[in-house]
């Protein structure tokens, strides 16, 4: 009678149920503990779609990836900005955009994502180099010979700082970098609390978070966002049209600036950290990487060192293609997102194959990308860190096969669809200048012999982080 429990239909042309024995709870521990063992451990028992009942949700999981496609299509039934806008505002402690009294600002902040593609993304991404290279010269400054620090730290200072400057602005004051400092230190700390908030655990459960919170938020209000100097158009945009609702109040627009900046920093801070730990663990990609650059540097006539402005052009950066492969293999093996998508109505989604799942009015479906980058058919020895596995006859490959089939998706770190991260082509080019400047200025070496893993608390929710941190050292290059 048990296992009768666990899998059975609800009704006709529903997934197998997956529920567990504990009443709400139903499989949510083990799949916290690790979501990946058990997804693909359910796989092998009942197929490709099944139900698993998780904290009061059902989610219906699609596993194979030639369905992704009609998942990602059927945005009008399935949809995304809805779950997202009462997540994101319980986190970030602002009212829902999704209310009555705010018509249209969800489509006018959405509109304003224009400003990171095109031609406008050329412009912030020139501004992201310059503040890069400045954060740069100031550690070369420092280091007259080897200097040794712990690598997700230094990740994290130089990536928040140019991030911040790059977005808000620079902070006149004399003590500039004391002040964003301070601002990364609570950034950390709330940073810690985001899987349990995004859980859906009260906020007055987790210590001092809420008074983090608030003290981050109010970094954020007008009268101190006006003090800083040189911002971007995206943040002055997302300004103006806060300014037009009248029942915003001064802490909600800057708890929505807050919230644009962890989405800016969140992920990208320890993707950053985990391309340029797997870099640094293999020295032919760190060899083959740095010749890139140095060609590049030559072949433009520019001068690599603390004094010189180095310069590069969105066509430059794209043809880096040893550099992109590197940073797209560590993204393969360190993003954990779930893609997630609520049914507005009963409906029946009609899948390749003559396949149909029965979906009811409020259900969750989710496609969890990581189950694609570690699958063996598609990438051989996916445990192993290949940095040129992106590159074909010296040119970008992006034609994968899983079955003799070629895959519409294979590398899917910022989501799908209408779930795409918006900022994903910034963020891109913000971790390739990164390194680009690390390696054209700077000698690096790990400084002790230590294995690091993921942290599985953020599965589900985007890039992992490391189990620990770890000690790296550099001295200008010769």
């Amino acid at each position: 009678l048990f296992f009768v429990c666990l899998f059975f239909n609800r009704k006709t042309g529903e997934p197998p149920l997956i529920n567990g024995w504990i009443p709400y709870l139903g499989k949510a521990l083990i799949f916290r503990k690790d979501a990946f063992k058990f997804l693909v451990d359910q796989q092998k028992k009942v197929g490709d779609i099944f139900t698993v009942h998780i904290a009061g949700r059902y989610i219906t999981f699609i596993m194979d990836p030639f369905q992704y496609v009609y998942v990602i299509r059927n945005s009008k039934q399935l949809e995304f900005h809805e779950f997202a806008d009462k997540m994101a505002s319980k986190t970030f402690d602002y009212p829902a955009l999704s209310k009555g009294k705010f018509p249209d600002l969800k489509e006018n902040l959405h509109r304003i994502y224009q400003y990171l593609q095109g031609k406008p993304l050329d412009i912030i991404s020139d501004h992201m180099m310059k503040n890069l290279q400045d954060i740069f010269e100031w550690k070369c400054s420092q280091a007259t010979d080897w200097e040794t620090e712990k690598m997700y730290k230094f990740c994290c200072s130089v990536m928040f700082e140019a991030s911040f400057v790059t977005l808000y602005g620079r902070v006149p004051a004399a003590d500039g970098h004391k002040v964003i400092s301070e601002i990364r230190d609570k950034f950390i700390k709330f940073d810690a609390s985001f899987p349990y908030l995004a859980a859906n655990i009260p906020i007055e459960l987790l210590g001092a978070t809420k008074k983090v919170r608030k003290e981050l938020i109010h970094h954020f209000l007008l009268q101190n966002m006006t003090k800083w100097l040189g911002g971007s158009k995206v943040v002055q945009a997302r300004q103006d049209i806060f300014e037009k609702y009248e029942l915003l109040g001064d802490y909600d627009k800057a708890a929505h600036h807050f919230a644009f900046l962890w989405a800016s920093v969140g992920n990208t801070i320890p993707a950053t950290f985990w391309a340029m730990y797997y870099l640094l663990r293999h020295p032919e990609a760190l060899a083959a990487v740095r010749d890139e650059i140095d060609h590049l540097l030559q072949s433009t006539g520019q001068e690599r060192g603390p004094t010189y402005n180095i310069h590069l052009t969105r066509e430059q950066l794209d043809n880096l293609v040893y550099l992109e492969s590197a940073l797209n293999e560590s993204l393969r093996m360190c993003s954990s997102s779930m893609n997630i998508r609520i049914s507005q109505e009963d409906f029946v989604l009609k899948l390749e194959g003559n396949q149909e799942v029965s979906l009811r009015k409020g259900d969750w479906i989710a496609l969890y990308p990581q189950i694609l980058h570690m699958d063996p058919e598609v990438y051989e020895d996916p445990k192993e860190y290949k940095f040129d596995r992106y590159i074909e006859n010296g040119k970008k490959k992006t034609t994968f096969y899983k079955a003799g089939r070629k895959l519409k998706y294979f590398l899917m770190p910022f989501g799908s669809g209408i779930s795409m991260c918006p900022g994903r082509f910034l963020a891109m080019n913000e971790m390739k200048m990164f390194l680009f400047l690390l390696l054209a200025h700077f000698d690096v070496e790990l400084a002790e012999n230590k294995a690091v893993r993921l942290d599985n608390s953020r599965m589900g929710l985007g890039i992992l982080l490391p189990d620990v941190d770890i000690a790296f050292r550099y001295k200008l290059r010769s």
